[in-house]
């Protein structure tokens, strides 16, 4: 792999138990790790960007959903390419909101998205902003990925703290790796007492407020078409909103205890 080998990540705004019992749902193995207060991070393991034929960010929008309904929280998707890098910022039910930048900085998404970016996050509406307009305004020697690494440093203000290794732009197996680190640290300082969350995948998921029947109406048309557009992402969004949805009704109807 090179400079220009297509990588990604994404950022979910909840501690690493709330997120770890979602990751089956996304059909594809991922490296769990801890990134900060509040934050979490997964770096995938494989690239189904390479042999579905599908760009990495449509891959990444999916994941990115599905996630943020599996979670209730909100999920960010960072990718990159070649010839372009951005992001996906997916929260709940919401239309997703993105932005794109060409390989050498050049701005290519819309102002107002930057502006809803920062409003769903809760950011700083003065200084997180200002510091976010920087990253759409034209700037000479000002890569896309360095953008993505200015978006992150923004983020550090939320509590966001990515382990070493793991960036936005790096090289895929150099992100592997780090994440892998960072992983297996933390399942040690879970099995020798210092933390709790090894143990999460076996929680009650709470209920996300959202109908049952709701879930699977739409999930169960997301999912085909998915599948029609043999969208990895977008198929494991739909997969996500049948499965929630089916949970919640079995639990609805199940007797109290």
């Amino acid at each position: 792999m090179n400079a220009t080998s297509p990588g990604a990540l994404l950022l979910c705004r909840a501690e690493y138990g709330i997120v770890r019992p979602s990751i089956p749902l996304l059909r594809e193995p991922f490296l769990l790790a801890p990134a900060g207060r509040g934050w979490s991070v997964l770096v995938p393991e494989g690239e189904p960007w390479l042999s579905d034929a599908e760009p990495v960010d449509r891959v990444l929008s999916g994941w990115a959903a599905a996630l943020a309904v599996a979670t209730n929280h909100p999920v960010l998707a960072l990718w990159w390419d070649a010839d372009r890098a951005g992001f996906t910022l997916a929260t709940g039910f919401r239309r997703p909101v993105g932005y794109v930048w060409l390989a050498d900085g050049t701005p290519a998404g819309e102002d107002e998205a930057m502006h809803t970016f920062a409003a769903r996050l809760a950011l700083d509406p003065v200084l997180d902003l200002q510091a976010l307009e920087t990253l759409i305004r034209p700037e000479p020697d000002t890569g896309a990925r360095t953008r993505l690494v200015g978006l992150v440093a923004v983020l550090t203000r939320t509590g966001l703290a990515l382990p070493e290794g793991v960036a936005p732009g790096a090289e895929p197996d150099g992100l592997r790796a780090a994440a892998r680190t960072a992983a297996v640290r933390q399942g040690a300082a879970a099995r020798q007492g210092h933390g709790h969350t090894a143990h999460a995948v076996g929680h009650r998921p709470p209920r996300s407020g959202v109908p049952a029947l709701v879930q699977i109406a739409a999930g169960f048309p997301l999912t085909i078409w998915g599948l029609a557009r043999r969208s990895a992402g977008w198929t494991a969004a739909g997969a996500v909103l049948l499965a929630h949805g089916l949970l919640a009704l079995a639990r609805d109807r199940a007797p109290a205890r």
